[in-house]
């Protein structure tokens, strides 16, 4: 728990539907990044321009992520990319609205166009591929409120200082995070995929096991994430000592 903040404990009563996913956010930020301030997030005439251009309403649980914290870039544009108000666009199959990019522009995040009446909607991924008869919509997470949830997290993970770091796992890395971390009560993602995505906690040190292809690490402080790698030793990138 830091400052009052328990992120196990809060991020299990967002997954269990016990509290808003904001309420979570607001508290991660405060404790691991930087507190929400008025004017991190975009302004309701932003939205509705948006809207008005789209020709349909966005849905409530994209809104409040816009509001809240959608011009945070640290939040939302370390790796991967939220889109603007004014970049929303519908995909040109017309199946989803648009709102996330991968940042080589290998893959977009959406939400079907057939869910937009929903308030809290599944979101899907589309992967970019040279065969474009290929490509589909698949399944990511259940709700745009965790998916954001999952980008505030991720992005932290991937910020340029001293307290972020990765790890291309070798054969033993994932054991040893299994029995030096808690597995966080998030759902593996994408849907579907055996192994997905999990989410640890090692003390003050969040980490995201990508399928045991990649271990990404941030500290709250620089010892906190030096621990981990002694805890978890291996060719971490940023490890310099």
């Amino acid at each position: 728990m830091t400052q009052g903040f328990d992120l196990a404990r809060s991020l299990a009563a967002v997954v269990e539907g016990r509290s808003t996913p904001w309420g979570f956010i607001r508290g991660f930020c405060a404790g691991w990044v930087r507190a929400l301030e008025s004017g991190d997030g975009w302004s309701e005439a932003d939205l509705v321009a948006a809207e008005s251009r789209l020709g349909f309403q966005l849905p409530l649980a994209l809104r409040e992520a816009y509001l809240l914290f959608g011009r945070r870039g640290d939040l939302t544009g370390n790796h991967d990319v939220l889109l603007g108000p004014a970049e929303l666009h519908v995909d040109g199959a017309k199946e989803a609205l648009v709102f996330r990019h991968e940042n080589q522009g290998a893959a977009s995040w959406g939400v079907l166009l057939e869910s937009l009446g929903d308030d809290d909607p599944a979101v899907v991924i589309r992967p970019n591929l040279a065969d474009k008869s290929a490509e589909c919509w698949e399944g990511w997470l259940e709700s745009l409120s965790l998916c954001f949830v999952e980008i505030v997290m991720s992005e932290s993970l991937l910020a340029e200082h001293e307290f972020c770091d990765f790890l291309d796992p070798d054969d033993g890395s994932i054991e040893l995070l299994e029995n030096n971390a808690v597995r966080l009560p998030f759902p593996s993602y994408p849907t579907g995929a055996e192994p997905g995505t999990r989410w640890f906690l090692s003390g003050d040190a969040l980490l995201r096991d990508d399928g045991g292809t990649a271990v990404l690490a941030r500290g709250r402080t620089a010892e906190d994430l030096d621990r981990v790698r002694s805890l978890i030793p291996g060719d971490w990138l940023n490890d310099y000592h």
